[in-house]
């Protein structure tokens, strides 16, 4: 990615993924996903910071479900892994829910993230 280009933010459903920072930095954010609504999620603030080479992330159902990685170096690579159907009694489809993690902030730290399309994200933190 070049800098200034984002893995846009969003969570998933019934997956996992790890990230493995490959070359240059990157910066991480990540949240913790509290209440799902129908058009958008609670969110809780977790990590903020860069990540550099060799450096990596992991997210799931249960921890740090929304993140968003944005290069701040001129060029930034990452290697990423999805496991899919990570809960056979969850009924949800696995694949991504974007989210704006800069929505509204509530209480409690939370932010009412509004649930968008892969297209609206894109253009907001593409």
């Amino acid at each position: 990615m070049a800098r200034g280009r984002s893995v846009v933010p969003h969570g998933h459903d019934n997956m996992a993924t790890g990230f493995l920072v490959l070359k240059g930095t990157l910066r991480g954010r990540h949240y913790d996903r509290v209440e799902d609504h129908k058009d958008h999620y609670l969110i809780r603030p977790t990590i903020d910071r860069s990540f550099k080479p060799g450096e990596y992330s992991t997210v799931s159902d249960h921890k740090d479900n929304v993140h968003w990685f944005t290069a701040e170096s001129d060029h930034a690579f990452i290697f990423n892994i999805h496991v899919n159907n990570t809960d056979a009694g969850n009924p949800r489809k696995s694949g991504r829910i974007y989210v704006d993690p800069m929505g509204e902030k509530v209480a409690g730290g939370l932010v009412k993230a509004p649930k968008m399309t892969y297209g609206r994200i894109n253009e907001m933190y593409g």
